[in-house]
C-alpha cells in the first residue's frame, strides 16, 4: 500500500514538472500560471507569444534594438493583476514603438523555482529579486547601452510613458508607427 502511494505521488509531482516543460516554438494566445516555463517574445505577424528559449544560457538580449522584458513568476498573485495591463498594451500599442521586442520571462518563483534553466538563469543575469518586474533595455553595436527597471504593477497608460520616455533618452526623439 505504501509503495502504491508513493508511486501515486510521484506521479503526481512529474506531471506537473512534466507540463512545465516546454518546447521551443510552442505559440500561446496568452502566457498564463500553467503555461510552460521559458523565455517568450510576442510575434506581432503571428499575434501570438512564441516560446523562444527553454534551455541553455538566455539569449537575451539577442540582437540591437529595444528590450521590453516582463519577469513573471507564475505563483504571484501581483503578476496576475498585471497580466491585465500588460497583455493589452503589447497588442494594442506593441506596434507603435518599432524597434522594440516584447519578452516574459516565466518561472514559477524566480530563479528558484524554475523547469526552464534560460528563463531561471535571466532572472539571475538580470538580478531580479521582484514580481513583476520589467526591463527595457537598449541595445547598440549587440551592447546594452541603457537599462531601467520598473518592478510593481504598471497600467496600461505607464506603461506608455516608460515606452515613450525610454525612447527619447536613448534617441532623442519618439517615433511612433
Amino acid at each position: 500500500m505504501e509503495k502504491e502511494l508513493l508511486d501515486l505521488l510521484k506521479k503526481m509531482l512529474s506531471t506537473d514538472v512534466e507540463k512545465k516543460k516546454g518546447r521551443e516554438g510552442l505559440e500561446l494566445e496568452k502566457i498564463e500560471p500553467d503555461s510552460p516555463h521559458g523565455i517568450y517574445v510576442y510575434d506581432f505577424n503571428r499575434e501570438k507569444w512564441v516560446l523562444k528559449q527553454v534551455s541553455g544560457n538566455p539569449n537575451l538580449p539577442w540582437g540591437n534594438g529595444y528590450y521590453m522584458v516582463y519577469f513573471d513568476n507564475a505563483r504571484c498573485p501581483a503578476c496576475r493583476a498585471y497580466d491585465n495591463y500588460w497583455f493589452p498594451f503589447v497588442k494594442i500599442f506593441g506596434k507603435m514603438f518599432g524597434e522594440f521586442n516584447y519578452v516574459i520571462v516565466l518561472c514559477d518563483w524566480f530563479a528558484r523555482e524554475c523547469v526552464s534553466e534560460a528563463a531561471s538563469t535571466a532572472f539571475k543575469k538580470f538580478d531580479v529579486h521582484a514580481s513583476p518586474t520589467t526591463i527595457i533595455l537598449y541595445v547598440e553595436n549587440n551592447e546594452i547601452k541603457k537599462k531601467e527597471e520598473h518592478s510593481g504593477v504598471k497600467k496600461i497608460d505607464e506603461l506608455l510613458k516608460i515606452a515613450t520616455d525610454f525612447v527619447k533618452e536613448t534617441t532623442g526623439e519618439v517615433t511612433i508607427k
